[in-house]
């Protein structure tokens, strides 16, 4: 099986309301292996943030890591108020039908899982195992505040160490990491601008946060319910144990309901685990590579 250090960058044409726009994917592994592992980033974040997954299920999967509309490599919206679910999950609709899997392993961070709630709930959905790492139906309106005070603000770096520098001083949530590895994080967090470096994202993915009402929240988080409930998928949610988006109850909830979620919980950790370090990432590959309903014993 093709193995590789480094992923092939690709794009697909997905459809929004008034017109057409690239969305970026990074593909790892062998293009034509039908068992495929789908890796979806946060809000702010983007698609090498698997880079280290990435490279270890390579070699049982074909692995697909999309920037997200708005993120990395992909287009930005004209319409602020799509950045919202209903758009990224038709996204990922027109993505998954271009893989042609067998079978698909879902990867989800925060916003990345929210995502793969949709998709997992629905009827008929191609999904059959899904990891939400660190995000549930329900957010603590805590970690929602924090995350709204730095997302979408103006950002110039005149080096890319400085622009890891204040990613690391929002990121402490993400836990204990080595400088070498926050810089590779980091890397691809910004893009060349005006001589210096910008984050690599459309300031306007923050309007529709920045527009919710309570009530708004309250409703949203009641269609997140229905969605996770209809999921049928083997589920496995990863929670840092000082996490503010993933409340210790709304976790064992997810244990209790719908597909009745295995949590593993992950000391040190806030939100959300970077799944870059040796136990995270044995976790997420012990639970894709479990034998699946219609495998042939």
């Amino acid at each position: 099986m093709t193995t590789s250090s480094q992923p092939r960058l690709d794009f697909v044409q997905c459809l929004h309301p008034g017109g057409l726009h690239r969305m970026a994917y990074w593909e790892w592994g062998e293009p034509n292996n039908p068992d495929v592992a789908v890796c979806v980033h946060g809000l702010s974040r983007q698609g090498r943030d698997f880079d280290q997954l990435a490279s270890t299920l390579q070699h049982r999967f074909r692995v697909i890591c999309p920037d997200v509309v708005g993120r990395g490599h992909s287009d930005w919206l004209e319409q602020p108020m799509l950045y919202q679910l209903p758009q990224y999950v038709a996204d990922m609709v027109t993505l998954l039908a271009r893989l042609k899997a067998r079978r698909i392993g879902w990867v989800g961070t925060s916003m990345g899982g929210l995502i793969g709630m949709g998709l997992a709930g629905l009827k008929h959905s191609p999904i059959d195992a899904l990891v939400l790492n660190d995000i549930g139906p329900s957010i603590a309106p805590g970690g929602l505040q924090r995350i709204s005070s730095y997302v979408g603000q103006p950002s110039a770096f005149a080096t890319v160490a400085d622009a890891a520098a204040y990613l690391a001083s929002i990121s402490t949530g993400f836990g204990p990491h080595t400088d070498e590895e926050w810089l590779e994080l980091s890397r691809p967090m910004v893009v060349p601008h005006e001589g210096g470096w910008r984050l690599h994202y459309d300031p306007s993915i923050r309007v529709p946060m920045a527009q919710t009402t309570p009530e708004a929240a309250q409703a949203g988080a009641t269609a997140l319910w229905a969605w996770y409930d209809a999921i049928v998928a083997p589920t496995l949610v990863l929670r840092g144990a000082d996490s503010d988006i993933l409340a210790r109850p709304t976790a064992l909830a997810m244990t209790e309901r719908g597909p009745k979620a295995s949590l593993i919980e992950l000391a040190g950790v806030g939100h959300a685990p970077t799944l870059i370090h040796a136990d995270q990432i044995a976790a997420v590959e012990a639970f894709l590579s479990r034998p699946r309903a219609g495998d042939v014993a």
